[in-house]
């Protein structure tokens, strides 16, 4: 081996204590007996030399007294999958101590074993920065160089690092003083400074710089405390000289401080994708030259549980590349971009960390043949020409599940990587691992109210003869997760639809399942053919007792229950549109020339507010062809732009009447290129159609026993004109039972109208506002008949409030070619 030579040895300016990692020192022999103790062990636990030398360590470590000898102690320790080194010491006055304590063994000349207990001083790093035991881990096992040594400073004992630091070997050392083995006038200035420390029992800690026994021929700092050993009657019995290697002390506390910065960075997106690339572009260079993050490729899209540990056997999952840095320029080490399926070789040290769970260190990449490379030719040959030579794999793991990989490699840095590369590089990707969790199960939620929320969404919405229909629906981004937007176009009796737009405030699975309740809601109620304003009075009601029932259950947080929403009803046969909101926007409404406008509806409170305030509703005549915009204000809002002015451009964008509905979709959903919206957006539009006069036709009956006959034959006569005669015996008997309910009440005039449009609707009007109901007949019953007839006749039936009483309806479905012949101008299909 070879020797430093003492002359290129620099002693240096005293430093503090602090700048070495290990402080208060005790000796132990293997039965865990103190022989020798420090001044600075006595200011950490109070205890005298008096009071410890010749006593257990337990009386101050309580967990030596576990183990019958110091070498048991730290084999159990070791048992401990890599014990950190976080204990407790006791205070002479009963104070419990937290720290970082390290057990080194000595070997002595006659062949037996010294242990020296040292407590590391790691008070420049705050708890809060790094995990206190992860501290302990990493600094604890810089390399630490001791040597003991007697009053006449001949070396009693030593440790196997020193001769990493000197060039001695034991037997060279053990017995001799420094000047015997290594002279010169360096050797004696060390050795004056010993004498000093044995003479003042205080400790002493210089920088020496000195060529290293091995590798590069330059100048290495390390830092050397003198501390004196001394004996329960307090007499000196030597001095320990503990040797630090100063860069790499240093390194490790900088990668532990930018560490406990990068946890914060790392936690502050939702994206897995966005994650995974800033943890390895934080690790380069700090940690390695080139590094790559691996996910199993159900992490980044949320697609179902990522898969457990230790439960794959001989199958290994597909993992997909998801983060990337390098020292080098478009990272010419990896074969895989981001997003790409990742190649994985069966015997490669990647495959053993994810079917073990545990991290690999190869020091020196084996890149000869007959190795796992001869799987991977090509990826062989990308190593060999970007110089890999030294490679770590760390497994991202959560809660015994297996997210994914890291990947360090070192290419130009021609140090091999350390334990200590190996404790930093867990603690980053532990670390790393909670954030990329989140945003995993933030991603799964994400996708599950998007999934929830398209599968309660319509999937295709039609107007009828009333109305030609668009519609979009944008999901927020990840950072705010799906909201609760829904729209639908609801067909209604005589040829009207229902057009709704609301919002769920918030967002997420709640919301996503809180617009589907509501949607159901609407839907009932429209089915009731109730008008704008009651409706919504009634969705508020509904939206008041989800709240409560939300608040009433015990396993999970009350969530903010509300919504707003836009509700009105299109008459194909008036061309009048009733509509009335719930704190949602107005309606754009265009004219056929394009004139925009956006109606001064009461804006109403927003559902689930329990104001009680009643609801407005306002009703319209459109010309036909006009457009109605129905739409939430994620469409006119975003973080930098106001709703008016939101409002203005959607406005310039709809006013284009050549334009297709489609186009104008599109165009109007994509008013903000470049950003992502900050919430859900949802557009429906509508161009309003009318019914021809010919496909509608109104009489006025008289209120007696004749009303039924002249239904029967106005009825006839204009099927006829239609040619429906094939639906003239069922209409018929419908119309004898409405009629005649009509004429028992005898309340005042009676109407009679059909409609033919892609159904024949027969309604009849009387001035009773009470609905009629069905019940079931008994056998010897004369009446209570006639509505289960005309259920049995027709496609469906119902009633509905109308000015002045109530209009009773039945719909048929039409014989097939039967068509409709009407003046409305064809849908518009251009795209």
């Amino acid at each position: 081996m070879t020797m430093t030579n003492l002359d290129a040895v620099t002693l240096g300016k005293q430093m503090s204590a602090s700048e070495t990692s290990d402080t208060a020192v005790a000796m132990l022999d293997d039965q865990g007996t103190v022989v020798g103790w420090t001044q600075a062990a006595e200011e950490l636990v109070g205890y005298g030399a008096g009071d410890i030398v010749g006593r257990s360590a337990a009386l101050v470590v309580p967990s030596f007294g576990a183990a019958p000898t110091t070498s048991a102690f730290v084999e159990q320790c070791r048992a401990k999958n890599g014990w950190s080194g976080a204990t407790t010491v006791r205070h002479r006055d009963g104070r419990v101590l937290d720290v970082n304590l390290r057990v080194s063994r000595l070997e002595r000349r006659d062949g037996t074993a010294w242990w020296l207990a040292s407590v590391a001083d790691f008070d420049d790093l705050s708890a809060e920065a790094i995990n206190g035991s992860v501290r302990g881990l990493l600094l604890g096992r810089a390399p630490v160089g001791i040597v003991v040594r007697d009053p006449q400073l001949r070396c009693t004992a030593a440790n196997d690092v020193m001769a990493s630091h000197d060039g001695l070997t034991h037997d060279r050392r053990l017995g001799r003083r420094l000047t015997d083995v290594l002279p010169g006038a360096k050797a004696e200035v060390l050795e004056a400074v010993m004498r000093q420390v044995l003479q003042s029992g205080t400790t002493k800690v210089h920088e020496y710089r000195t060529w290293l026994p091995t590798g590069p021929h330059r100048e290495h700092p390390f830092a050397v405390s003198f501390q004196c050993i001394q004996g329960a009657g307090g007499e000196p019995l030597g001095v320990c000289v503990i040797s630090t290697d100063v860069v790499e002390s240093r390194r490790a506390r900088e990668c532990l401080a930018a560490l406990s910065g990068a946890c914060v960075g790392l936690g502050s997106t939702l994206d897995v994708m966005q994650t995974s690339q800033a943890l390895a572009e934080f690790a380069v260079p700090l940690l390695a030259d080139y590094v790559a993050v691996d996910l199993e490729q159900s992490v980044p899209f949320g697609q179902g549980p990522p898969a457990p540990l230790g439960s794959m056997g001989k199958r290994v999952p597909v993992f997909r590349r998801a983060g990337l840095a390098s020292i080098h320029q478009g990272v010419p080490e990896s074969p895989a971009v981001r997003g790409e399926p990742v190649l994985v070789p069966p015997a490669s040290p990647f495959t053993e960390v994810v079917r073990t769970g545990k991290s690999r260190l190869e020091p020196v990449l084996d890149t000869s043949s007959g190795t796992w490379l001869d799987q991977a030719p090509a990826l062989a040959q990308r190593i060999h020409e970007n110089g890999v030579h030294s490679v770590m794999a760390v497994p991202i793991r959560v809660r015994r599940t297996l997210l994914g990989v890291m990947l360090f490699v070192r290419t130009e840095n021609p140090e091999p990587f350390q334990d200590v590369d190996l404790l930093l590089a867990e603690e980053l990707v532990s670390r790393a691992a909670q954030s990329l969790d989140n945003a995993r199960q933030y991603a799964r939620e994400h996708c599950a109210a998007l999934a929830l929320q398209r599968h309660l969404l319509p999937h295709k919405l039609r107007g009828g003869t009333a109305v030609e229909v668009a519609s979009r629906y944008l999901p927020a981004d990840m950072d705010r997760g799906v909201g609760g937007d829904w729209f639908d176009v609801i067909p209604l009796s005589g040829a009207r639809v229902g057009l709704v737009v609301g919002d769920v405030v918030g967002h997420g699975l709640h919301a996503a399942a809180t617009m589907g309740r509501l949607r159901t809601a609407v839907h009932t109620l429209a089915d009731m053919d109730l008008p704008p304003d009651e409706l919504l009075a009634h969705l508020d009601d509904t939206v008041q007792r989800l709240a409560g029932e939300d608040a009433d259950a015990a396993d999970e947080a009350p969530a903010v229950v509300g919504a707003t929403c836009l509700y009105a009803v299109y008459d194909p046969a008036s061309r009048r549109c009733t509509m009335a909101r719930a704190g949602h926007p107005p309606p754009a409404i265009v004219d056929p020339q394009g004139r925009v406008t956006f109606p001064d509806l009461p804006a109403g409170s927003p559902l689930g507010i329990g104001l009680g305030d009643p609801f407005e509703a306002v009703e319209l005549e459109l010309p036909e062809g006009s457009l109605l915009a129905l739409y939430t204000d994620g469409l006119i809002e975003t973080r930098d732009r106001d709703i008016e002015e939101g409002m203005d451009r959607l406005g310039s964008v709809l006013a284009q009447p050549d334009r297709s509905l489609e186009e104008l979709c599109t165009e109007a959903t994509q008013c903000f290129p470049g950003q992502a919206p900050c919430d859900d957006v949802t557009l429906l539009l509508v161009r309003t159609r009318s019914l021809d006069p010919t496909q509608v036709a109104s009489w006025e009956l008289p209120s007696d026993r004749t009303a039924a006959r002249a239904a029967r034959t106005l009825a006839a006569r204009r099927l006829k004109e239609w040619g429906l005669e094939g639906l003239e015996d069922s209409t018929k008997l419908i119309l004898s039972e409405l009629v005649t309910n009509a004429v028992r009440d005898k309340t005042g005039p009676i109407g009679l109208r059909l409609i033919r449009h892609q159904v024949l609707t027969c309604e009849v009007f009387d001035t009773d506002d009470c609905s009629p109901r069905p019940r079931r007949a008994h056998a010897m019953d004369e009446n209570g008949r006639g509505l289960f007839l005309v259920a049995q006749l027709s496609r469906r039936w119902g009633s509905r409030p109308a000015p002045g009483g109530k209009v009773v309806w039945a719909e048929q479905e039409l014989p097939a070619g039967a068509g409709v012949r009407s003046s409305v101008p064809p849908a518009d299909t251009r795209s």
